[in-house]
């Protein structure tokens, strides 16, 4: 009963991609090849969405629902780590033609090919899992 407020919310949240055709391939095909402003448009106000709220979450010192303070810890700061995991994502997008998020949402609406490539991107999760202590970091 406690998950299903975010099942819930996942499922508004999907509705609105779908509707707002951020999961449609033309739509991707269009960004990669900057035809459209459409997706851009819906990553930028995205990114500047999240960065306001955890502005305002730092701010005001904001509690959880348990009452802690949420804290945000700094991460490694390391430009060839985030520049070839930013290539392989990318590649990766554009080759399926779709992110890992819009999949689910793809495979709701009756597209069951995205299995495919659901599998391949649980198969690369678990591949970098596996790896990843013989990884740079």
């Amino acid at each position: 009963m406690r998950l299903s407020r975010f099942i819930f919310i996942g499922i508004i949240f999907g509705i609105t991609l779908y509707k707002a055709e951020a999961v449609s391939w033309f739509r991707i095909y269009e960004m990669f090849h900057f035809q459209s402003f459409h997706m851009y448009g819906i990553i930028f106000s995205a990114i500047l969405l999240g960065v306001g709220i955890v502005q305002l979450i730092k701010r005001t010192h904001m509690r959880s629902i348990e009452g802690k303070e949420i804290v945000f810890h700094p991460k490694a700061r390391s430009v060839p780590r985030y520049l070839l995991g930013g290539m392989i994502f990318g590649m990766g997008w554009a080759l399926a033609g779709v992110c890992p998020g819009p999949m689910f949402i793809l495979m709701g609406s009756g597209y069951t090919v995205f299995i495919v490539f659901l599998l391949a991107a649980m198969t690369g999760t678990f591949a970098y899992g596996y790896l990843r202590s013989y990884l740079p970091h």
